[in-house]
Protein backbone atom coordinates (compact mmCIF):
# COMPACT_ATOMS: atom_id res chain seq x y z
CA UNK A 1 0.00 0.00 0.00
CA UNK A 2 1.36 3.10 -0.94
CA UNK A 3 2.02 6.62 1.74
CA UNK A 4 -1.11 7.94 0.23
CA UNK A 5 -3.44 5.83 2.12
CA UNK A 6 -1.56 4.95 4.84
CA UNK A 7 -4.91 3.78 6.98
CA UNK A 8 -7.49 1.27 5.78
CA UNK A 9 -10.96 1.50 7.28
CA UNK A 10 -12.29 -1.30 8.36
CA UNK A 11 -15.90 -1.50 6.26
CA UNK A 12 -16.19 -5.25 7.09
CA UNK A 13 -14.58 -8.75 6.03
CA UNK A 14 -16.25 -8.47 2.67
CA UNK A 15 -14.49 -6.03 0.26
CA UNK A 16 -12.63 -4.11 2.61
CA UNK A 17 -10.32 -1.29 0.49
CA UNK A 18 -9.26 2.10 1.84
CA UNK A 19 -12.43 4.39 1.19
CA UNK A 20 -10.07 7.57 2.47
CA UNK A 21 -7.04 8.69 3.86
CA UNK A 22 -6.14 9.08 7.30
CA UNK A 23 -5.58 13.02 6.33
CA UNK A 24 -9.01 13.56 5.50
CA UNK A 25 -12.02 15.11 6.89
CA UNK A 26 -14.35 13.50 8.72
CA UNK A 27 -16.78 14.32 6.10
CA UNK A 28 -14.63 12.66 3.77
CA UNK A 29 -14.60 9.22 6.03
CA UNK A 30 -18.79 9.64 6.48
CA UNK A 31 -19.14 9.78 2.97
CA UNK A 32 -17.03 7.03 2.21
CA UNK A 33 -18.87 4.93 5.01
CA UNK A 34 -22.26 5.64 3.52
CA UNK A 35 -20.96 4.46 0.21
CA UNK A 36 -19.57 0.98 1.45
CA UNK A 37 -23.27 0.57 3.09
CA UNK A 38 -24.93 1.29 0.23
CA UNK A 39 -22.50 -0.91 -2.20
CA UNK A 40 -23.16 -3.58 0.43
CA UNK A 41 -26.84 -3.15 0.18
CA UNK A 42 -26.44 -3.96 -3.86
CA UNK A 43 -24.39 -6.42 -3.52
CA UNK A 44 -26.67 -8.20 -1.22
CA UNK A 45 -29.96 -7.31 -3.68
CA UNK A 46 -28.18 -8.91 -6.27
CA UNK A 47 -27.50 -12.31 -4.59
CA UNK A 48 -31.31 -11.84 -3.43
CA UNK A 49 -32.25 -11.68 -6.88
CA UNK A 50 -30.65 -14.44 -8.47
CA UNK A 51 -31.97 -16.46 -5.79
CA UNK A 52 -34.96 -16.83 -8.48
CA UNK A 53 -32.17 -18.58 -10.91
CA UNK A 54 -29.24 -17.74 -12.75
CA UNK A 55 -29.68 -14.59 -15.43
CA UNK A 56 -27.54 -11.89 -17.24
CA UNK A 57 -27.37 -8.28 -15.74
CA UNK A 58 -30.41 -6.39 -17.52
CA UNK A 59 -32.32 -9.25 -15.67
CA UNK A 60 -30.54 -9.07 -12.46
CA UNK A 61 -31.14 -4.99 -12.09
CA UNK A 62 -34.95 -5.35 -12.89
CA UNK A 63 -35.14 -8.15 -10.12
CA UNK A 64 -32.94 -6.14 -7.76
CA UNK A 65 -34.97 -2.63 -8.52
CA UNK A 66 -31.17 -1.70 -9.81
CA UNK A 67 -29.52 0.32 -12.58
CA UNK A 68 -27.57 -1.51 -15.39
CA UNK A 69 -24.59 0.40 -14.00
CA UNK A 70 -24.99 -0.59 -10.62
CA UNK A 71 -25.43 -4.05 -11.12
CA UNK A 72 -22.20 -4.22 -13.67
CA UNK A 73 -20.16 -2.25 -10.80
CA UNK A 74 -20.86 -4.89 -8.29
CA UNK A 75 -20.78 -8.49 -10.46
CA UNK A 76 -17.08 -8.58 -10.38
CA UNK A 77 -16.94 -7.82 -6.92
CA UNK A 78 -19.27 -10.73 -5.88
CA UNK A 79 -17.79 -13.05 -8.42
CA UNK A 80 -14.35 -12.13 -6.47
CA UNK A 81 -15.61 -12.96 -3.15
CA UNK A 82 -17.08 -16.58 -4.25
CA UNK A 83 -20.69 -15.20 -4.11
CA UNK A 84 -21.99 -15.74 -7.47
CA UNK A 85 -20.49 -17.32 -10.65
CA UNK A 86 -19.87 -16.69 -14.41
CA UNK A 87 -21.72 -19.20 -16.62
CA UNK A 88 -22.20 -19.18 -20.28
CA UNK A 89 -24.14 -16.27 -21.99
CA UNK A 90 -28.05 -14.64 -23.10
CA UNK A 91 -29.71 -12.52 -24.74
CA UNK A 92 -30.93 -9.17 -23.28
CA UNK A 93 -34.41 -7.79 -23.89
CA UNK A 94 -32.46 -5.06 -26.27
CA UNK A 95 -31.01 -8.69 -28.23
CA UNK A 96 -27.65 -8.07 -27.03
CA UNK A 97 -25.38 -10.58 -25.45
CA UNK A 98 -24.64 -10.60 -21.74
CA UNK A 99 -22.64 -13.21 -19.40
CA UNK A 100 -25.11 -15.23 -17.16
CA UNK A 101 -24.84 -15.27 -13.72
CA UNK A 102 -25.99 -17.49 -10.86
CA UNK A 103 -25.44 -17.84 -7.07
CA UNK A 104 -22.65 -20.20 -5.53
CA UNK A 105 -23.34 -22.53 -2.84
CA UNK A 106 -21.28 -22.73 -0.15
Amino acid sequence: MSDYYPQTIDYGPLFAKPKARATDPATSHAAAKRAASVAGGHREAIVEALAAGPAGQTEIARRAGLTVAAVSKRLKELRDAGRIERFGECRSETGGREAMYRRVFK
